[in-house]
């Protein structure tokens, strides 16, 4: 299996950026899908998660309302929508897949990651 994350860069601070995850080699049913992100200095923390077979999503509080995950089936594709982004959420992002609980970082696989750098 593997996971290649893309849509990372260098943005104001009120702009967007989606993320894609484009996952090869395994079919993903009866797991779930998750975005977590790890910035400088600090622990890797959970952003997002959707159930690849029923679609049910997750979120961190900090980024409710703001984030969209969605997953495209046909495409082995994970999208994290990022909407009105803060200077907080400069992190590198990354995609996990094969993951047992929503939220947890308990999973079989993980990408590379992108950066994400939101200046103010």
């Amino acid at each position: 299996v593997q996971l290649v994350e893309s849509g990372g860069g260098l943005v104001q601070a009120g702009v967007s950026l989606r993320l894609s995850c484009v996952a090869s080699g395994h079919t993903f049913s009866r797991y779930v899908m998750e975005w977590f992100r790890q910035a400088p200095g600090k622990e890797r923390e959970f952003v997002s998660a959707i159930n690849w077979d029923w679609g049910n999503t997750y979120y961190a509080d900090s980024v409710k309302g703001r984030f969209t995950i969605s997953r495209d089936k046909s495409k082995n594709t994970v999208y994290l929508q990022m909407n009105s982004l803060k200077p907080e959420d400069t992190a590198f992002y990354y995609c996990a897949a094969g993951c047992r609980i929503p939220t947890m970082p308990d999973c079989d696989t993980w990408g590379q990651g992108t950066q994400v750098t939101v200046a103010s």
